[in-house]
């Protein structure tokens, strides 16, 4: 079972970061076959990132600008039967790789996400609630045990069998981060996609395959939050206008149900010990619920308007290259080497 590595990578402000990235894919106890780095529209990390990467493939996002194009530049371009995505902001764990593909040797499991745990630059924030840790891209509270079939994984930390991109196509542009735009949920739609034509196929969680998401201090604000719990709305509006709101939604509607209430309580419990950071948690608790569902409404209405189509960039049609926008291939040094 050959493996491609995907990391896509739209600023040069993360650079750092995106090397650690690198490295850490690279570094693996079972070693990747390759690692592709897709630049999103960026001429000038295009370049650095060529002169800097000896032992990794660097690609120009062929697709859309955004999100999905670039992993669907990188879908085209990869020869591995096993396609593993890695957010160009975190790093893996020596045996991430490994633990990821575990699943995999059930023919049944179409892909695996793994378990990302938020990697402070400040002090760890108290007050933020665990069930909302996706804000930070990150996993949270409320997710099911370990080998526990998912919807879908989270996208900083994923596997994907290349058969389901054969048969369902790509990542659905229009839905994924733009940017700096926060938008998101382009593997929920894609896992959806693929398991309403395979029902006897699956996606599994797996928490030994470890993932550190960088979680800069902007991201602990109010604005930070209450933007992503709009654009998380929104999304959620686009995926359910792609494949039902009963599937778009049913693991939010269990994360409400069950979750939420949970930490609420415990919250409430801690109010005695912690009075302004579990008011604070318990308030962010309350006003995310309710803003998330107005994006969700809000993107629904839109939606009617104008509709996506499932379904992104022609991966067939998507250039295989390495190398400056002209799209010439150049040699590279394979992982191993």
């Amino acid at each position: 079972m050959s493996v491609t590595v995907v990391v896509c990578a739209y600023t040069l402000e993360r650079w750092d970061a995106l090397s650690r990235a690198i490295d850490s894919a690279l570094d693996q106890s079972t070693p990747p076959d390759e690692v592709l780095v897709v630049i999103d529209h960026n001429d000038e990390l295009l370049e650095r990132a060529t002169a800097a990467f000896d032992r990794a493939t660097v690609l120009a996002n062929r697709g859309a600008k955004g999100l999905s194009g670039a992993r669907n530049t990188g879908v085209a371009a990869a020869s591995g039967d096993v396609i593993v995505f890695l957010d160009d902001d975190a790093f893996a764990d020596h045996d991430w790789l490994e633990a990821l593909l575990v699943p995999l040797g059930d023919d049944a499991v179409a892909g695996s996400g793994g378990w990302i745990v938020p990697e402070w630059t400040a002090e760890p924030a108290a007050w933020f609630p665990e069930t909302y840790y996706w804000i930070l891209g990150c996993s949270y509270a409320g997710l099911p045990e370990s080998g526990a079939t998912i919807r879908n994984p989270i996208g900083a930390s994923m596997s994907i069998r290349r058969r389901v991109f054969d048969e369902v196509g790509g990542f659905t542009s229009g839905i994924g981060r733009i940017g700096k735009v926060p938008l998101g949920c382009e593997e929920t739609e894609l896992c959806i996609r693929y398991t309403a034509v395979h029902p006897d196929q699956r996606f599994v969680l797996t928490h030994d395959a470890v993932v550190h998401h960088l979680v800069p201090a902007s991201r602990l604000t109010w604005h930070y939050f209450w933007t992503r719990c709009w654009a998380e709305g929104l999304s959620k509006a686009a995926v359910s206008s792609l494949v039902g709101t009963k599937s778009g939604l049913a693991s939010e509607r269990a994360h409400v149900l069950r979750s939420l209430p949970k930490e609420i309580a415990s919250t409430i419990r801690a109010l005695p010990r912690a009075p302004r950071a579990a008011a604070t948690r318990l308030a962010l608790i309350l006003v995310g619920t309710a803003v998330a569902a107005a994006g969700f409404l809000r993107g629904s209405l839109a939606l009617r308007r104008a509709p996506l189509q499932p379904g992104g960039d022609d991966l067939g049609e998507l250039v295989q290259s390495k190398g400056g926008s002209d799209g010439t291939c150049t040699s590279v040094a394979s992982p191993a080497d």
